[in-house]
């Protein structure tokens, strides 16, 4: 591969994982204006949000295995291909149930360019050079997270809701042209020949949709206990069926022996938890922030861009000093720096000043970026590069369910908690008893500071890059 054709790699990945970071945000902020202009409520709008999630966490895996075995050129063109036409189709949408219909295409699109575009990077960078290309791919994320709600709000305001949608056609029709200018700059996968786990890839996705109808609240609300109880039931016996079924195949679609590689073993465990917190401060902190404080929302807006633009510029230096000493240390650093957040999140008051919850943030964007890129760099890199694909693919499953789980356990936590200190069983968390809930809320912060324990403990069993 000649030096033009890396370059264009990198860029073609830069602007396809940008992209997927827009389509993820910019959909956060036209949620209340979506529900009216298609007539439907805040559980309806939500679906649109859930299936994204579940493609990208479900088919994250499966289309990081077939780049594997296909060649991740052609997987990364054929996504950028389907979020245009998914884009486009959102945008044309009559009402919810098409937009539902279609944010699922756009997600199948967001799956494949993830997976495919952040293995094209590695595999284009110098050997040596894993944690400077996890550090240019998480800027180029957290880059669409930083431009994707002003730059939605502005479009809302000034033209109409369906140009967020038409804002991705163009860049993604242009990523798929370059993936014709590259051609065949890029070898073909060493295990192309070997079959796919198509049971294994159908059982993984229906886990997917389990997990995602036991962890979200509105869902549960709706079908009530008796049916979750069920869902349970029906999950544990998909999961022992899908573990068995992957240890006996020949060519599985996730090889289980990568969790034996300690680097990779103990990263997952690590980053799943590390996830967790930061969903856990994505539920929370805006109650605080904007019923307890009383801090006016564009206010509140420009606060929550602080962990998104310190991850973005702080990314990819800790990937180039992963690359130069090692990743335990910086791993370490992170968590140390996370473990401060929360303590501060466990000591906020109903009248802390608004700087103390916005140190909380900024710590999180800091250790996040400390924490995250280091791990999945080696975490990648511990795998022989046939299996980069379905690494990633792992990988972004990992964050995809650990933000799920944290935005549950938060809610369930914080419950409890207001439960206990207000004394009335079967009541929900209320801002407006301001004392109680920010009580409950600190213990819902000492809960995540005893979570980002264990990937303080992963971290001392990473070995150096």
């Amino acid at each position: 591969m000649d030096a033009r054709a890396r370059r264009l790699i990198l860029i073609n990945s830069v602007i396809g994982v940008t992209i997927a970071g827009i389509s993820t945000r910019v959909f956060m902020i036209s949620v209340p204006t979506l529900a009216t202009a298609l007539g439907t409520d805040i559980l309806g709008i939500s679906w649109a949000l859930i299936v994204y999630q579940m493609a990208g966490i479900g088919l994250g895996v499966i289309c990081g295995r077939l780049g594997d075995i296909y060649g991740h050129q052609k997987m990364f063109g054929s996504g950028m291909g389907i979020m245009a036409v998914g884009s486009l189709l959102c945008g044309l949408s009559q009402n919810v149930f098409q937009l539902i219909l279609f944010r699922f295409v756009q997600g199948v699109g967001g799956a494949m360019i993830q997976s495919s575009g952040r293995t094209l990077a590695f595999r284009a960078m110098p050997a040596g050079s894993e944690g400077k290309a996890q550090g240019l791919m998480a800027m180029s994320h957290q880059f669409g997270f930083f431009i994707g709600p002003p730059i939605g709000g502005l479009i809302i305001d000034l033209v109409h809701w369906r140009g967020i949608f038409f804002l991705l056609f163009v860049p993604s029709l242009v990523g798929m042209a370059l993936c014709f200018m590259i051609g065949r700059s890029v070898a073909a996968s060493a295990s192309q020949r070997q079959p796919i786990d198509y049971r294994g890839a159908s059982i993984f996705l229906g886990l997917t949709v389990l997990v995602t109808l036991l962890l979200d609240q509105k869902i549960a609300e709706v079908l009530g206990r008796s049916m979750q109880l069920l869902l349970a039931v029906i999950f544990a016996g998909a999961l022992w069926s899908f573990i068995a079924h992957e240890r006996r195949t020949p060519s599985p679609m996730i090889d289980l022996s990568f969790f034996s590689v300690p680097a990779f073993g103990y990263g997952s465990v690590g980053l799943l938890m590390c996830c967790i917190t930061q969903g856990l401060v994505t539920f929370v902190a805006p109650f605080y922030l904007q019923e307890v404080l009383k801090l006016t929302p564009t206010f509140m807006g420009i606060i929550f861009l602080a962990p998104s633009l310190l991850s973005m510029v702080l990314s990819p230096v800790s990937g180039a000093l992963t690359d130069r000493i090692g990743a335990r240390l910086l791993l370490m650093t992170g968590v140390i720096i996370l473990m401060t957040a929360f303590l501060i999140g466990a000591n906020l008051g109903a009248n802390s000043h608004w700087l103390w919850p916005a140190v909380l943030l900024a710590l999180t964007g800091i250790g996040s970026a400390l924490f995250n890129t280091p791990s999945q760099a080696v975490m990648i890199s511990s795998l022989p590069k046939e299996h980069w694909g379905t690494a990633i693919g792992i990988i972004n499953g990992t964050f995809g369910l650990g933000q799920m789980l944290g935005i549950s356990l938060s809610g369930i936590f914080l419950t409890l908690a207001f439960r206990y200190y207000s004394g009335i069983p079967g009541t929900t968390p209320d801002p407006g008893d301001t004392h109680i809930f920010v009580a409950s809320m600190n213990v819902t912060y000492m809960f995540a500071l005893v979570i980002v324990v264990i990937p303080l403990l992963t971290s001392i069993k990473m070995k150096k890059n």
